[in-house]
């Protein structure tokens, strides 16, 4: 597969889908289609105001290459001045990529990380104290399980050096080759969320008890937060396959976009306490007790990892679909059909984050054993979208 320089101005239009079938993010799967438009549940915060919907079509284009060579990126968080954290999946590392300039300093490697399959260094966020605490979060694989630890970052030290010794705040996570979620994010209530997998063992998915196959919530020192749907558990929802991508609308609403098996990838609006179907049902199965995704997709064209919030659309990366997804929303619904930008022009997408304004950073994942590594290869790309 060959990919343009990624300066090029590039906005591709919805894709005719291609044929096969996989589960993950493995070969190409059935042909694709969106679910139509719907309404969905009530929100999980008092609505703002009404906003109007974004326009039926918008537009991506990549406009630089902040960063490239970097190897099995996954997690992506931003500092309060703007530059970027990356982690690395398989080296076990994280690294500060300066958002003017993109020069790459290596902050430390993360010990106890046993990357295998799917596993590894995964998912990133900072501190909401962080001017304070400077303490960044990690999701990451072990030996025995996944887990959530947070490390002082101490910008006096040497590069290679300015990770303190991990603080872990949540462990028990179950681990498998396949389906480790990955994804923590803090919300507009300053509290952690973790998108979790159920490794596999579809059962764990609904079972309360299990943190696998679950979105979770919790304080920042890893503790239930009064109002999650027990007391006593952070568990925040189930009924999840491998929840990859969590972020927050404008009204404070929590989205998730979740990879299917062979049929359905899902973005859905999450709700505490509510059950999202699998292993019982994938997409939109029409069955009481469960909520039904606000949009699907064909795992061929999707495969969704990240997602962010931006210009009144979601957007959402794709692994095996090498595409940029746009969902836009009314307020809790989807006001028109999602739109494939960038499709197969710069491989597999793992991870989107809001840049401010109508920018999005967009990370690569050919290095990740499953992509088709070209020269430079993996990047970090600025994106205008609208």
């Amino acid at each position: 597969m060959q990919r343009p320089a990624v300066t090029a101005l590039l906005a591709a239009a919805l894709l005719v889908p291609v044929a096969g079938c996989a589960s993950g993010d493995g070969p190409a799967g059935p042909a694709a289609t969106s679910s139509p438009p719907r309404g969905s549940a009530p929100a999980t915060t008092t609505p703002g105001p009404t906003r109007s919907a974004p326009p039926d079509k918008g537009s991506a284009t990549v406009v630089s290459t902040l960063t490239n060579d970097l190897k099995s990126p996954w997690g992506l968080a931003a500092l309060p001045d703007g530059d970027l954290l990356v982690s690395s999946r398989d080296e076990g590392t994280i690294t500060r990529v300066d958002a003017e300039t993109g020069e790459q300093t290596r902050l430390g490697s993360v010990p106890g990380v046993a990357p295998a399959g799917e596993g590894g260094l995964m998912g990133l966020a900072v501190s909401p104290s962080y001017a304070s605490d400077h303490q960044i979060y990690a999701y990451f694989t072990t030996e025995s399980d996944n887990r959530i630890a947070r490390m002082l970052h101490d910008e006096r030290k040497p590069a290679g050096q300015q990770l303190g010794a991990p603080d872990t705040v949540l462990r028990g996570i179950p681990k498998g080759t396949i389906h480790n979620g990955g994804r923590i994010a803090f919300g507009p209530d300053k509290m952690l969320y973790a998108g979790t997998g159920e490794t596999g063992d579809t059962g764990l998915a609904q079972d309360k008890a299990s943190l696998g196959g679950k979105i979770l919530r919790m304080t920042p020192d890893g503790q239930p937060v009064h109002g999650n749907p027990s007391a006593d558990s952070v568990v925040y929802s189930y009924g999840h396959r491998n929840v990859q991508g969590l972020a927050w609308d404008s009204d404070k609403r929590l989205w998730a976009a979740e990879f299917g098996q062979n049929t359905w990838d899902e973005l859905n609006l999450i709700e505490p306490g509510k059950n999202y179907g699998w292993p019982e049902v994938e997409g939109t199965g029409s069955k009481p007790g469960f909520v039904e995704p606000v949009a699907q997709w064909r795992t061929s064209e999707a495969s969704p990892s990240g997602i962010a919030y931006a210009q009144g659309s979601i957007w959402m990366a794709g692994l095996r679909g090498e595409r940029l997804w746009r969902i836009p929303l009314s307020g809790a619904e989807r006001s028109a059909e999602p739109e494939a930008f960038l499709a197969e022009k710069h491989g597999r997408l793992r991870t989107v984050l809001a840049a401010g304004g109508s920018a999005l950073w967009l990370v690569t994942s050919e290095t990740d054993n499953r992509g088709t590594p070209e020269p430079g290869d993996d990047k970090i790309l600025r994106v205008e979208v609208k």
